[in-house]
């Protein structure tokens, strides 16, 4: 994606970091000429090789399917805060723009057996479940209700490239408090986030 050097991350440990807390991403790849798109979570793990990869799994019926070939370049889109940025707020005259946080992973498919999307699935659980009051455990679902495994598709995505935005209004250090106030003010959860993040690059 274009990043303007200065909006670009390249600190791969806090990449990562967002990744992992922003894992619900989309996994885009060509089916029949066409880019195609699919909401998914995402996993950052790494393979018995010690290689970056993303895991997931999509559903049999899922047409993304149709082109999915081993080796094949894909792209993983994870999408963080982002927020209107009001030039009102700036001490000198400028136009309006808008702050954000967004990774770009590329990476080549690789299918997964079934005990292999099984463990994934057993960690994408017990993830997820931890802040639950009464968490469950894939070890105690019935067979039955395990049997739905047979309708998906499991896949890891060894990492190859990240490309990591952080729009934080760089250019503008001595408008960041006003813009900060700002932000926290509209008590939107994304702006909010963005002001956090913008405190912590300073």
């Amino acid at each position: 994606m274009y990043i303007p050097a200065h909006y670009k991350n390249e600190n791969i440990d806090e990449v990562k970091e967002f990744i992992e807390k922003n894992s619900f991403g989309i996994l885009v790849n060509q089916v029949k000429g066409r880019p195609w798109a699919s909401h998914i979570p995402l996993e950052l793990d790494v393979d018995r090789y010690g290689r970056d990869v993303l895991v997931g799994h999509i559903s049999k019926a899922n047409l993304q399917l149709e082109d999915f070939k081993e080796e094949q370049e894909v792209l993983c889109i994870f999408n963080g805060p982002h927020s209107y940025v009001s030039s009102s707020w700036y001490k000198e005259e400028e136009v309006p723009t808008w702050n954000y946080i967004a990774v770009h992973v590329y990476g080549t498919l690789q299918l997964l057996d079934e005990s292999a999307v099984l463990e994934s699935l057993h960690k994408l659980v017990d993830k997820y479940e931890r802040a639950s009051t009464d968490p469950i455990s894939i070890d105690n679902l019935s067979h039955n209700t395990m049997r739905q495994i047979k309708g998906v598709i499991g896949f890891q995505i060894v990492i190859k490239d990240i490309q990591a935005a952080y729009k934080l209004s760089q250019g503008r250090k001595d408008d960041h408090p006003n813009i900060i106030h700002e932000l926290k003010k509209t008590g939107c959860p994304g702006s909010i986030a963005i002001a956090d993040h913008m405190n912590d690059n300073n």
